[in-house]
């Protein structure tokens, strides 16, 4: 399927990654796992602003926070375990039912909670700069120096669901879903909008997690559509009838004060045209505030994404997004972030896979139910 591509600029999107490495990366360096004290400290304001529950029902050992037995409803038990598995540092959260914190075990010989049919969060988190990460947004996007597109608006419609949670090995946890996704763009500069691409994404995930380590692993499908309007103006020139099967692994590290590094890499198979070369690996870094402003309602978030494909000779495309998430204490896993947006490389839409490159700004908002 290779065919010669438009120069690409990279400068600005190599000196914008590097930028942001720079700037991540000196305080990763120095950085020291998050104390007991201070998790308790954090835990205590969280619980008393929300929940109103006292700093003496807390205590935190080697990570895992103990609350005593609490006269509340699952529910808001389950807020609770929610809004302080959040904090850096956290490993587990555990409620005692009776008695004195004192008598807690060791929390090496806790079992994670296992066997939960349709949890309320997820194992692994969503990459926050990934272009092809399963959610629901809306943005404009304005392409630079592209002979077909200029304004474009993208709306993606999806969700990764966890059916199943069960114990893995080493003390771990596991669980398995559903992730399926439509990624569209529209030219904003046509008469009627019309629908350029529309990208079909289904995937069967299989997550572990394991205190600050958490790994995805998926067996996926994607395939490729143009819009009706956009082939009826004579701009579409040659269709490309994408689709493929594929495999990846991503591993991600959630280090102190807000970092997390992720990489892995896939396989396609069963590809059309049969001549797609398969290989494609992914990287990046990102960064969510530990800290929450306006009353715990806005957080700064930041993040870098790298993804080479073997069809494009392990070029990097570079996606990068920053701005706030807003989130509401009492349903801390639904976050509607508004971020700025870069990005710098071959088309991540399937009818232009590969084939073109792209580079644009834009402005989006991004709804994350995890």
């Amino acid at each position: 399927m290779k065919q010669p591509l438009q120069p690409r600029s990279n400068g600005r999107a190599i000196f914008s990654t590097l930028l942001l490495l720079a700037l991540a990366f000196p305080g990763v360096a120095g950085a020291t796992p998050a104390s007991d004290e201070y998790i308790r400290g954090y835990a205590t304001a969280i619980l008393q602003r929300d929940f109103q529950v006292t700093a003496e029902t807390v205590r935190v050992r080697s990570g895992v926070v103990y609350i005593r037995g609490l006269e509340s409803s699952d529910g808001v038990r389950d807020r609770m375990k929610t809004s302080l598995a959040a904090i850096e540092g956290v490993n587990q959260v555990v409620v005692v039912e009776a008695g004195d914190l004192a008598t807690a075990g060791d929390p090496s010989e806790i079992t994670p909670e296992v066997n939960v049919f349709l949890p309320r969060d997820l194992l692994f988190k969503s990459l926050l700069a990934d272009p092809r990460w399963p959610h629901f947004s809306a943005s404009y996007q304005q392409y630079m120096q592209n002979s077909q597109l200029e304004g474009v608006g993208s709306a993606t419609f999806g969700e990764t669901f966890s059916f199943y949670r069960f114990g893995g090995p080493w003390n771990s946890q596991m669980e398995t879903g559903l992730q399926a996704g439509v990624f569209s763009i529209f030219d904003m500069d046509a008469d009627s909008h019309d629908l350029v691409n529309a990208d079909y994404f289904v995937a069967v995930p299989l997550s572990i997690k394991k205190d600050n380590f958490s790994a995805m692993a998926r067996l996926f499908h994607q395939s490729s559509h143009l819009g009706d309007e956009y082939l009826l103006s004579g701009d579409a020139g040659e269709r490309v009838n994408l689709s493929y099967e594929g495999v990846d692994m991503i591993l991600s590290y959630h280090l102190p004060y807000g970092f997390r590094i992720y990489g892995g890499g896939g396989y396609l198979f069963d590809r059309d045209p049969d001549d797609l070369e398969p290989g494609i690996a992914q990287s990046g870094l990102e960064f969510r505030s530990p800290v929450a402003w306006w009353g715990g309602a806005l957080r700064p978030v930041a993040a870098v994404d790298l993804q080479y494909h073997e069809e494009n000779d392990w070029d990097a495309n570079v996606s990068l997004r920053g701005g706030f998430q807003l989130e509401n204490p009492d349903f801390i896993s639904r976050k509607l972030q508004i971020l700025l947006e870069y990005y710098n490389g071959s088309s991540p839409n399937g009818q232009f896979y590969a084939r073109d490159n792209v580079e644009y700004v834009g402005l989006g908002f991004h709804f994350f139910y995890d």
